[in-house]
C-alpha cells in the first residue's frame, strides 16, 4: 500500500470515529427527551425553517423517504408537528411544528448547541473554520466524483 492509500485510509479511520464519538454524545441529550436522532432532525429542520413539504424533509436530513412517514407520524402522535396538505395542490403536504413541539424545542436546542460547542472546544475558533472549509471541500469533492459515476 503506497503513502497516499495509507494517509486516505488514516483520514478516514479518524473521521469516522471522531464521527461516531459526536454522534454519540450529541445523541445523550436527545435521547433524554425520548427522541431518536432523525425525529431530532426534523423537529429541528422546521424548528428553524418553519413549515416544509414532508417531500423536502427526507432530502434536508439525509434520510429515506420510506423511513419518513413513520418518523413524521410518530411525531405528529406525540403532539409535535402537524400536517396541513396543500390546497392548490393535493400531492403536497407540508409538516408544521407545533407549539408543544417548539417548546420542546425551546428547551433542549439551546442545550444541543452548548454541548456540541463544549465537544468541539478542543479546536480553537480557527482551527473549527478550517475543519469546515475543509470538510466541506471533501464532501462536495466526493458528491462530484459519486456523480460521475452514475
Amino acid at each position: 500500500m503506497g503513502n497516499a492509500n495509507e494517509r486516505a485510509l488514516k483520514l478516514f479511520v479518524v473521521l469516522s470515529r471522531a464521527n461516531k464519538v459526536l454522534h454519540e454524545e450529541t445523541n445523550r441529550l436527545i435521547s433524554s427527551k425520548g427522541l431518536n436522532p432523525t425525529e431530532f432532525a426534523v423537529l429541528e429542520l422546521l424548528y428553524h425553517k418553519g413549515k416544509q413539504p414532508i417531500q423536502k424533509i427526507g432530502e434536508k436530513i439525509l434520510m429515506r423517504s420510506g423511513s419518513m412517514t413513520y418518523v413524521i407520524n410518530k411525531l405528529e402522535s406525540n403532539g409535535y408537528l402537524q400536517r396541513e396538505v396543500n390546497s392548490i395542490d393535493k400531492r403536497v403536504t407540508y409538516v408544521e411544528i407545533t407549539v408543544q413541539g417548539t417548546q420542546l424545542m425551546d428547551s433542549l436546542f439551546p442545550g444541543h448547541a452548548e454541548n456540541i460547542n463544549s465537544l468541539l472546544s478542543s479546536l480553537s475558533s480557527e482551527e473549527q473554520d478550517q475543519a469546515t472549509r475543509l470538510l466541506q471541500k471533501l464532501g462536495v469533492s466526493i458528491r462530484d466524483l459519486s456523480s460521475k459515476k452514475d
